[in-house]
Parts: structure tokens; sequence; C-alpha cells
């Protein structure tokens, strides 16, 4: 009981903060709009859907894409907020409370995971605005790759975070992951279409997994059958929550 009334004490503390951050919630909500409404209708006319979603609006293609860079950039920057709990000697008072290292470490995960989710419903909102066809089934599966994705990136986020002593040198190395991981993902266009040296890239970025399955789940168009996006987003996520508990056992501050 203790060790999960810590865990819902870790989780509401970041819940509360995240409320009360309302340009936070703003910023992270204008670049997927600039995206959608201005990049995609800038190309729309330019760029064409092949394959299984011949004809489609490449506004609507995209989509998918969109809503996991949310997702990607909201949970792996959520670990900035351990380099500022260190500074201000809120991270000393956790660690010395009588709680497991993992315990504190799933807590911040379930934190970060909630902010991700919470704008990830906004995001879907805009769909509707687009022309996707919602299901309960396709929303379903839609919100456990993105459930997936945000653990598995908030983890990788928390594990940088833990590493770093400024917030300026967390956003320098996590910009080097994030961009890399969302331009790679194929959200912006068909993997098809890519040579062989960059298809291979393309297939060991995990968020290209959950664009995939996402993209399957509400557009029908998925490249990999979802099974196969699911156990792989999922192999990728246990990983790193593995990999953040060990790093947060060993983390001094």
């Amino acid at each position: 009981m203790r060790e999960l009334s810590g865990l819902y004490a870790l989780w509401l503390r970041e819940f509360i903060v995240f409320t009360r951050e309302r340009s936070r919630i703003a910023s992270a909500l204008f670049t997927p709009l600039l995206w959608l409404f201005i990049f995609g209708t800038a190309l729309k006319t330019k760029v064409t859907v092949t394959g299984a979603g011949a004809g489609m609006d490449y506004r609507l293609f995209i989509f998918p894409g969109i809503l996991c860079m949310v997702v990607l950039f909201t949970s792996l920057f959520f670990g900035v907020y351990i380099v500022w709990d260190r500074k201000i000697d809120f991270l000393k008072e956790v660690m010395v409370a009588p709680l497991r290292r993992t315990t504190i470490f799933m807590g911040k995960v379930l934190g970060g995971m909630t902010d991700s989710i919470i704008e990830s419903v906004v995001i879907l909102g805009m769909g509707i605005f687009l022309g996707v066809s919602y299901t309960l089934s396709s929303l379903a599966t839609a919100y456990v790759f993105i459930i997936l994705l945000a653990v598995g990136m908030v983890s990788l986020g928390l594990i940088i975070g833990s590493r770093m002593e400024s917030p300026e040198g967390f956003g320098m190395v996590v910009s080097f992951v994030a961009f890399p991981m969302f331009f790679l993902s194929g959200a912006l266009y068909q993997v098809e279409d890519l040579p062989p040296w960059l298809t291979f890239l393309v297939y060991l970025d995990p968020v290209t997994y959950a664009v995939d399955g996402i993209r399957g789940a509400l557009l029908g168009i998925g490249r990999f059958p979802l099974a196969l996006d699911f156990a792989l987003l999922l192999l990728y996520a246990a990983a790193m929550v593995v990999a953040g508990s060990y790093s947060f056992r060993r983390m001094k501050v």
C-alpha cells in the first residue's frame, strides 16, 4: 500500500504541474497545427499518396504521424523535469522517501504518459475536420499504440534527464534524439519510396511502428500487420522501462 500511495502521489504531482502550465499545453499543440494545416495544405497538391492509400488527401495521410509527433516530443521532453527537480532539491526529498526507486520511476512515467494522452485527445479531435472516420475499435487500437509510444519515450526522456545536470544540455541531447526519430518514422512520407539504406534506418526506428500501427488502425493503410507493430513497440517500451528503472537505481542526487 505504501508503494501504491507513493506511486499515486508522484503521478498526481506531475498531473497538477501539467494542468497549471497552460502555455506548455498551447505550445505543444501549436506545432502540430502548423504541420497539419499549413505544411500539409502547401504540399497536398504536390505529394501523391500511392498504394493502398491511393488518392488520399496528404493531410489525412500524415495525420497519424503528426499525432505520434505530439506524443514523441511531449514524452521525451518530459525528462527535463528530472533536471529541474534536482535543481530545486525536490528530487532529493523524493529519493529519501521510503519508496523503491522503481516506484519513483514509474510514478514519473505515469505522469508523463498522462500528459501525452491528454494532448493526443485534442489532436484526435482535429482529425474529424480532416475526414477521419472514428470507430470504437479504431480509437481503442490507436490508444494502445499511443500509450506504448508514450511509455517508451517518457522512459527514454527520464533516462537522459537522470544523466544531465542542466536543462540546456538536456534540450540539446533530446533534440538530437527526437528529430531523427520523427523524420525517420515515415510520418511524412511513404516508406516504399525510400532508397534501401534509408529504409533500413526507418525499420530501426521504434516510432515507425507507432505511426504505422495508428495509420493502420485509423486509415486502414498500415504497411505492417498490426500484430507486428504492437509486438515491436511493446518490446521497445518494456526495454525502456527496464533500462529506466536501472538508471534510477544508480542515479545520484
